[in-house]
């Protein structure tokens, strides 16, 4: 007996094989879109409005995050900022701790996180997109066990903030509070 393709047979396979081709690259597209304006890796565009990115509110390490936005002229609080803010999610290698919020009044704002994951031979950090108008800025965070910390980047360009620039970390081993200044 002869194997012959029949002509439905052709035409499905041939479906089959542009529709995956046209999947992987709507997926980079994707992946490249979500990347555009920020240079961190993880950031989604398309987070949540939330205050609380917990997996759990009563299993594991807690992080409260609070702090003041501040306009990099004048050092005026900035009301109505956008904050987005995200970090790996804990013994993962996937972002999916991910949030949007806004300053208040007062310039404040605060949101509550499982501490992060991290990267090999990094430190676990917590990164920040702010804009207000047409003013954008990103920023990280580092935490670990002993306290919070600042990258270069931040120091130079928030500098301004005098005594309110380094991050303050209080509280026990299984819940923090961390005070982090930022200005745009």
């Amino acid at each position: 007996m002869k194997n012959i393709t029949s002509r439905r047979l052709f035409i499905r396979n041939v479906s089959l094989a542009s529709l995956g081709a046209g999947c992987l690259s709507s997926a980079s597209g994707l992946s490249a879109m979500t990347m555009e304006g920020c240079e961190f890796e993880g950031y989604n565009p398309y987070a949540e409005s939330k205050t609380d990115l917990r997996a759990s509110k009563f299993l594991g390490k807690h992080i409260t995050v609070t702090g003041k936005v501040y306009c990099k002229e004048n050092l005026t609080a900035l009301e109505g900022a956008k904050l987005e803010v995200w970090h790996l999610s804990p013994n993962s290698a996937k972002y999916r701790h991910q949030a949007k919020l806004n300053t208040n009044a007062e310039g404040a704002y605060s949101f509550i996180t499982d501490f992060p994951g991290r990267e090999e031979g990094k430190m676990s950090r917590i990164y920040f997109k702010l804009s207000k108008g047409d003013v954008t800025a990103t920023t990280e965070l580092l935490v670990n066990d002993l306290g919070a910390h600042i990258t270069g980047k931040h120091w130079e360009e928030n500098k301004k903030l005098g005594e309110k620039l380094f991050p303050v970390k209080e509280g026990l081993k299984n819940s923090s509070i961390i005070t982090f200044n930022i200005s745009i």
